[in-house]
């Protein structure tokens, strides 16, 4: 039995995802905006019965059981967390820092018996499903280096808002940046255990952010992970002892068409997903072969979203089918078809890289990726803040 859905955000993925919910089979009762004029908006062009402004009318509306939290980060922890606390299951967007990442770690293991997942649409793209069976099937050999770029236009919003600050969750490092420290941890089965990145904001202003405020937040960011350990088994970097080297470019200054390419390189070959598409090449062969095309299925790119993460999230929805239709229960879910999401654990680690890089970024040292294991003094956090405004 599939759970009836309620949607917390009016921006561009949700305005995607209710179709796509709607196209598997979900009912959407409830859609929450940040102010009642947006959330009545949006409701109205798509049909959704009830809308608010108000984060408790669509959490404790009895029809839904299902919540999909598509929000500024900030606000991501304090609802997600809340959601889980009445009962409801939850697919939300990443936290805005590691301290609330693992406040939503912390509720998810006190509610094992529902579902928590990270959004992260790319994991379930066919090309990068693919990829990485082909991995574990041995395709590129010994794998040794990943290189991933995105290039685009800027990711700021019309007006002033959480995108320009960095301390809110802006800039192209937490927007995409995240998403493919997560999508390469997936990949190769490896964590990050050091990082270097160098973080630029090349447009301060512009015609519709000016005067006394500026842009923090980063539109070009360069890293580079040295993976090692265990992420999910996959055993990637054995035989070296010294791990797989990962560098990621994301440059958000880039007019005309989105770059999206992910590139895997071992001792016997490489894959490369190029957008929606895997293309394949093994040493000595006589040129890269086109190893899965664009399914199609899920529409044409929409606005501010990217085609990769608009068939994602697709494919995302068909597996959340999947894990409750065949449930007695409204809340009921199986594992087996959301096997590959991104957890809350997997998005504590996530947001500890993007930390780490950021502090890279501002000391030019190479910093260790350590997961905390318990929430640290709030006083200390305050001290970060003084101390990169005073940087």
């Amino acid at each position: 039995m599939l759970p009836g859905v309620g949607v917390f955000g009016t921006g561009s993925t949700a305005r995607v995802l209710v179709p796509l919910l709607r196209g598997e089979g979900f009912e959407v009762h409830a859609l929450w905006g940040m102010s009642e004029e947006e959330a009545s908006s949006l409701a109205q062009e798509l049909g959704i019965p009830f809308h608010t402004s108000q984060s408790d009318d669509v959490l404790l509306h009895p029809d839904v059981d299902l919540v999909c939290i598509y929000i500024s980060p900030p606000l991501t922890r304090q609802i997600a967390v809340k959601a889980l606390g009445i009962g409801k299951n939850v697919v939300c967007e990443k936290a805005a820092t590691a301290v609330d990442a693992f406040k939503m770690v912390t509720a998810a293991q006190y509610y094992p018996q529902l579902l928590s997942i990270v959004g992260n649409a790319l994991r379930f793209l066919p090309a990068f499903v693919a990829m990485r069976q082909l991995l574990a099937e041995g395709y590129v050999g010994e794998l040794q280096v990943c290189d991933a770029r995105v290039y685009g236009p800027s990711l700021l919003d019309q007006s002033y808002g959480w995108t320009c600050e960095e301390l809110m969750g802006g800039g192209g490092l937490h927007t995409v940046g995240s998403t493919l420290v997560d999508l390469l941890s997936h990949l190769t089965g490896a964590r990050a255990m050091r990082v270097h990145g160098l973080l630029r904001t090349f447009v301060g202003q512009n015609g519709a952010i000016h005067g006394i405020r500026r842009v923090t937040s980063d539109d070009f960011s360069f890293f580079q992970m040295l993976m090692g350990g265990s992420g999910s088994g996959r055993g990637a970097g054995t035989g070296t002892g010294s791990g797989v080297c990962c560098t990621v470019t994301l440059n958000f200054n880039m007019p005309g068409a989105f770059v999206h390419e992910v590139m895997v390189v071992g001792s016997a070959g490489r894959l490369v997903a190029r957008g929606t598409e895997l293309y394949g090449q093994r040493n000595g062969g006589n040129g890269e072969e086109l190893l899965l095309g664009d399914s199609g299925g899920t529409g044409q790119e929409v606005k501010d979203v990217p085609l990769p993460h608009l068939r994602g999230l697709g494919s995302m929805v068909t597996a959340l089918k999947y894990a409750f239709q065949a449930q007695e229960e409204r809340r009921s879910w199986a594992r087996g078809p959301v096997a590959m999401a991104s957890t809350f654990e997997d998005g504590l680690y996530v947001q500890t890289v993007v930390e780490a890089v950021k502090r890279s970024s501002r000391s030019g040292e190479w910093e260790s990726v350590e997961v905390m294991t318990q929430e640290p003094d709030p006083n200390q956090n305050l001290c970060e803040v003084l101390q990169i405004n005073k940087n």
